[in-house]
């Protein structure tokens, strides 16, 4: 081989070998864009993404740069909405059908609810990069904004009620009805939302419908009552028998008849429906039951699966309430007691929505409350015990062919 042809050589193949593949790989692609096929920027219509940055600064002929950094943050904000929107809707769908009942369904939900939980996270870290910017480089264009608001998101409204924030517990923006900040399409958008079946309510059907319910079937209630009842006057003649000193043994008394209050008011549907009207309470009472029952078997196989969705739906909440806390302590960094750009009382306004009246599932987090000794709790029987859990009181979609024949 002459020089000349190792020069030719590498000429031909200037690259290592799986580079060079690569290469051609990369150009056929290419090749295959320019007869007709689809390219990245095309797909992803990165044309109206990339130039969506109007800096309302610029515009005035006072060009400041954070501005930009404003923009991108938001923008980002609501795509990602866009995205819990599109999960949110397709869960709420599946519900709707009726197709909870087949098992691969609900691993469904499970995984779309748990997405959405963590696209949350994400928007809750994503604070951090805004807050790169100093109140002074916030305040170089924040008159450019009004009367624009973050309140104003409608994606983050429709979220609110495809979920359940109730709409009689809602804050007052600007002393109006939350729905009167919007017009035309965006009003009329708001009011169809809060008419649709919300997540809320969805999965308090589905919670009256856990299996062990049934009062002629393992009446999970029933005995949990009785064991209860048993437990608590077992838990008093103890402590008769005990000698602490008198003000010691007031104490325990006195913690004894509060537990034994809280504990007996859970078969109280009357105070139930009480607290649900206040709106303390947010799912029926017989949907209670079915959390409590999943909360107390969430270590049984059929019931593991159920536990997971009501533990995800309250990674949404807390997750909900971290943004909200975030924007709180942003709002008061970047403008202190300002007024907000769309007219609110800015930092006033979001402290006064960070309470439970927000808080969705807020039932499923005090569950808790009703913690009691696992031998108080109802042994299941070889029914219930099984695997196949659907959610759906005892019909024939429980069993395989073979065990309905």
């Amino acid at each position: 081989m002459t020089l000349g042809d190792v020069d030719k050589e590498k000429t031909i193949h200037p690259f290592p070998s799986e580079v060079q593949e690569n290469y051609d790989a990369s150009q056929a692609g290419t090749n295959k864009a320019s007869k007709g096929g689809i390219i990245y920027a095309d797909y992803l219509q990165l044309d109206k993404i990339i130039n969506a940055q109007e800096l309302v600064s610029e515009k005035k002929g006072n060009k400041i740069h954070d501005e930009h950094l404003f923009i991108i943050t938001h923008q980002a904000y609501e795509l990602w909405f866009k995205q819990i929107l599109w999960e949110l809707d397709s869960v709420r769908e599946i519900f709707q059908n009726g197709h909870v009942r087949d098992e691969r369904n609900m691993l469904k939900v499970i995984s779309r609810i748990h997405r959405i939980a963590t696209i949350l996270k994400l928007l809750v870290d994503q604070f951090a990069v805004l807050e790169t910017m100093t109140a002074l480089d916030f305040f170089d264009f924040r008159n450019y904004l009004v009367p624009a608001s973050g309140f104003q998101s409608l994606q983050f409204r429709l979220i609110e009620n495809k979920i359940g924030v109730p709409e009689n517990l809602r804050v007052p923006y600007n002393r109006k009805h939350y729905r009167d900040n919007f017009k035309g399409r965006e009003n009329e958008l708001l009011r169809q939302s809060e008419m649709e079946p919300t997540l809320l309510q969805l999965v308090e059907q589905w919670l009256e419908r856990t299996p062990g319910l049934e009062p002629d079937g393992f009446d999970f209630w029933g005995k949990l009552k009785i064991n209860i009842e048993a437990g608590l006057e077992e838990e008093f003649t103890n402590l008769q028998k005990s000698n602490p000193a008198f003000e010691e043994k007031e104490d325990m008394l006195l913690e004894f008849n509060k537990r034994k209050e809280m504990l007996t008011s859970l078969f109280d549907e009357k105070r139930h429906e009480h607290l649900l009207s206040k709106g303390e309470r947010r799912v029926s009472y017989k949907a209670m039951q079915g959390a409590l029952m999943i909360y107390f078997y969430r270590e049984e196989p059929r019931f593991q699966v159920p536990f997971q969705l009501l533990n995800s739906l309250m990674d949404i909440d807390a997750l909900m309430t971290k943004w909200r806390y975030n924007h709180v302590c942003m709002a008061q960094r970047m403008i202190g007691g300002k007024a907000g750009t769309g007219g609110s009382s800015g930092y006033q306004y979001l402290r006064s929505t960070m309470s439970d009246r927000y808080k969705v599932f807020v039932d499923l987090f005090n569950l808790a409350t009703f913690l009691v000794p696992r031998h108080w709790i109802p042994k299941l029987t070889s029914s219930i015990h099984k695997f196949l859990y659907t959610a759906e009181c005892c019909d024939s979609s429980y069993f395989s062919s073979e065990e309905s024949d």
